[in-house]
C-alpha cells in the first residue's frame, strides 16, 4: 500500500505540467524498493525506477531536504542540470549525485528516439512521503 501510494505521488508530481502540446511527455516512475535502514533509526532506503519515452522529461523539481540520492543510468542516457553544477548527459553504467536540497533543474531523456531508464535510491527520513515537489520558474 504505501509502494502504491509513493509510486503514484512521484508520478503525479513528475507528470504536472506535461499535459501542454509544448512540453515534454511525462515519464514513468515506480517505486521498487521502501526500507528502513537497521542501524541508522528514522532513516530508510527508497528505490525509484525512472522511465522517459523519447523526448521525455519532467519539469524541475525537489526532493525532500533530508533526501541524498544516488542515480545511476540503466538504459538510454539522461540530460542532468543540478542547481548551481553544468548541465550533463549521463549514460548507461554512469552515476550521479544529488545533494539533500538540490534543485534538479532539468530531467529529460537525451534522446529523441531512444527510451531511458534509471534507477535513484534515496537515504532520507522515513517519514518522508513526498518525493518529489514541482519548482515554479
Amino acid at each position: 500500500m504505501v509502494t502504491r501510494f509513493l509510486s503514484a505521488a512521484v508520478f503525479a508530481a513528475l507528470s504536472i505540467g506535461a499535459a501542454s502540446a509544448s512540453e515534454p511527455p511525462a515519464g514513468k516512475v515506480t517505486v521498487v524498493f521502501d526500507r528502513p535502514i537497521p542501524n541508522i533509526p528514522g532513516k530508510s532506503m527508497k528505490g525509484v525506477v525512472v522511465e522517459y519515452g523519447p523526448g521525455g522529461a519532467s519539469p524541475s523539481h525537489t526532493h525532500p531536504q533530508t533526501a541524498f540520492i544516488y542515480a545511476t543510468v540503466l538504459e538510454g542516457a539522461f540530460r542532468i542540470k543540478v542547481k548551481g553544477q553544468p548541465e550533463k548527459i549521463y549514460h548507461v553504467g554512469e552515476n550521479f549525485v544529488e545533494e539533500p536540497g538540490s534543485v534538479h533543474e532539468v530531467s529529460a531523456n537525451a534522446s529523441a528516439t531512444e527510451p531511458a531508464r534509471l534507477l535513484a535510491v534515496f537515504v532520507l527520513d522515513s517519514d518522508e512521503k513526498t518525493l518529489v515537489t514541482p519548482t515554479s520558474q
